[in-house]
């Protein structure tokens, strides 16, 4: 196994009496998308400014490509592109002057910045807004920009906070795709995401975290197998499940309930049909495969982080 591209061990980070980040330890390797998941306050973001210089941590090591980034920030600026959670770009400038600025930072010649921005604009189906300004954008179409903006440097890593928070399906999956090629092109990708879906289909290793503290990692296909049933059955609008129990069938399913609604979980499908058949037909129900939403949810809880 190649080396990984990233440790981090024992990190802590507190502020004041909280406690942000809580003795996290993980690992990422190259050309992988590692997904960072968790409730808010879950301290997901503040593990991310950590790893590119932007907060400091309070003990624990961080490797990010042979770089400290408490000792080497700015070594670490210039191998990743950062994506953070709010659109921040200048109102003032059009879509080729954002990119512009923002390659002097990097030192690029005139003549280097004006051919990356032309196939980066190309890339993210964004040539056509060459001049246009950002307030004449969509949504996706500043998601997008903000993407080729950390693109610029040919970055090894790409540190993505919530990329697509807020976006549209089609958007969304457009993103995907675009983070897809990327990866295949040797960009090791570090996402934290709200989106189930997105975590699945995206990364090839998750962590989840719940109060600053990892609680479940691994590949999520793997971590679905070894940690959920196959099946659920969701039933909303009821808050008893007694009167499904024929024949015992309840002693092999697992009970979820919320305020509102139950669900019924286990890896015989056979069991969960039964107890549609005895579901009042104004009753709304829905039987399905567990997803990673399912999984999150029985390792973080359903209580709401104050």
């Amino acid at each position: 196994m190649p080396p990984p591209v990233i440790t981090v061990k024992n990190i802590r980070k507190s502020y004041g009496k909280l406690c942000a980040v809580n003795e996290l330890s993980f690992e990422v390797s190259a050309n992988t998308c590692f997904g960072i998941l968790g409730p808010n306050g879950a301290g997901k973001t503040t593990m991310m400014k950590m790893l590119y210089g932007r907060s400091p941590r309070d003990h624990g090591t961080i490797n990010v490509f042979g770089y400290d980034p408490a000792k080497q920030e700015l070594a670490i600026k210039y191998l990743a592109g950062v994506v953070p959670q709010d659109n921040n770009l200048d109102e003032e400038l059009n879509v080729f002057d954002n990119l512009k600025v923002y390659s002097h930072f990097y030192g690029l010649s005139d003549v280097l910045a004006k051919s990356r921005i032309e196939n980066l604009l190309h890339f993210m189906d964004l040539s056509e807004k060459k001049y246009a300004h950002i307030k004449a954008l969509s949504g996706g179409m500043q998601r997008r920009l903000i993407i080729a903006r950390a693109l610029l440097n040919n970055p090894k890593l790409l540190i993505l906070d919530e990329p697509t928070i807020g976006l549209d399906p089609q958007v969304r999956h457009h993103l995907w795709d675009k983070l897809r090629q990327l990866k295949k092109q040797g960009t090791t990708i570090l996402l934290t995401t709200h989106y189930m879906e997105e975590a699945f289909v995206l990364c090839d290793h998750i962590l989840i975290m719940n109060k600053g503290r990892a609680v479940s990692d691994g590949n999520p296909k793997d971590l679905l197998e070894q940690n959920m049933e196959k099946f659920v059955l969701e039933i909303n609008g009821s808050k008893s499940v007694e009167a499904f129990n024929t024949d015992n069938i309840l002693s092999s399913i697992r009970i979820d309930r919320s305020d509102e609604s139950i669900r019924l979980y286990s890896n015989d499908v056979q069991h969960l049909q039964e107890i549609t058949s005895k579901i009042e037909g104004a009753q709304y129900y829905y039987l399905r495969q567990a997803n990673l939403e399912d999984l999150f949810l029985k390792a973080t809880g359903r209580g709401l982080n104050e």
